[in-house]
């Protein structure tokens, strides 16, 4: 039986392309309510994980439980009602090109809800574009004329339109300057913290990690190594985990984080 806690857990998950095993025997937990950062050199499945979790990939083997019900080999009735209480960024926001920002908004809606009228459509889409700190304008335009963190708002916008309970984000700060990433970083934990999602978030940025993820994930060797904060993960002699934390980004983003708190003492002073 599922931990009510865990709004995710995956237990003994096998994938593989041919003769390439990527995962095997692979078990995570997410909590919820938590930001559960994703991270593992390349190559290790992050993205194929997070497909296999959300039914875009299947798995040679094990178990996969979201909202405490299983979700592969599902009737598909059954599955998009599991899907309607998630919502997912892909890396680079994998927007239509054809459609404008508030068409893309609208493409889940229109698919869970085809009887909604165009008026109440695309109220929706303006309130969920302004949510994610894009100005309504934007709502008009199409993908070429924005800039890449405005897509990546975009696309967050699309996933938060069916008011999901759980957020799934593929390298969300990738591509962005480091003043973008920050502001990417603090609306997803803003939005976070409002609206009470988990949020499943796959990075290689160090500054996501530190400021805002409750607990990371570690993978290699084809399977979760290591699940904690940053302080326990630090405590573990893995080689790659020293490595990744310890090495030159790693020093730096703690640098980061410690002026980013020291400006925060001194403003409450």
């Amino acid at each position: 039986m599922a931990d009510a806690k865990n709004i995710i857990e995956v237990r003994g998950l096998k994938n593989a392309f041919g003769d390439q095993v990527v995962h095997e025997k692979l078990d995570l937990d997410v909590r919820r309510g938590e930001i559960l950062g994703v991270v593992g050199g390349s190559g290790t499945g992050k993205s194929v994980l997070m497909r296999s979790i959300i039914g875009l990939q299947s798995p040679v083997e094990g178990d996969v439980t979201v909202f405490g019900e299983p979700t592969i080999g599902r009737e598909e009735t059954e599955a998009v009602e599991i899907r309607k209480r998630w919502g997912v960024l892909f890396q680079g926001g994998a927007l239509f090109s054809t459609l404008t920002v508030a068409e893309n908004v609208q493409v889940p809606l229109r698919e869970f809800y085809p009887h909604l009228d165009l008026a109440l459509l695309d109220e929706i889409a303006s309130y969920k574009v302004i949510m994610t700190g894009l100005p309504g304008e934007a709502g008009p335009k199409y993908p070429a004329e924005l800039s890449g963190g405005m897509k990546k708002r975009a696309g967050l916008a699309r996933a938060l339109a069916l008011d999901p309970e759980l957020l799934f984000l593929d390298e969300p700060t990738a591509g962005l300057d480091p003043i973008g990433a920050a502001a990417f970083d603090e609306l997803t934990k803003s939005l976070q913290r409002t609206l009470g999602l988990t949020v499943f978030l796959i990075t290689h940025d160090l500054d996501t990690l530190y400021a805002i993820c409750d607990r990371v994930a570690v993978l290699a060797d084809k399977r979760v190594i290591a699940v904690g904060t940053i302080d326990e993960l630090l405590a573990l002699d893995h080689p790659w985990i020293q490595e990744y934390f310890r090495g030159p980004r790693g020093r730096a983003a703690v640098a980061t984080q410690e002026a980013q708190q020291a400006h925060e003492r001194s403003g409450a002073d």
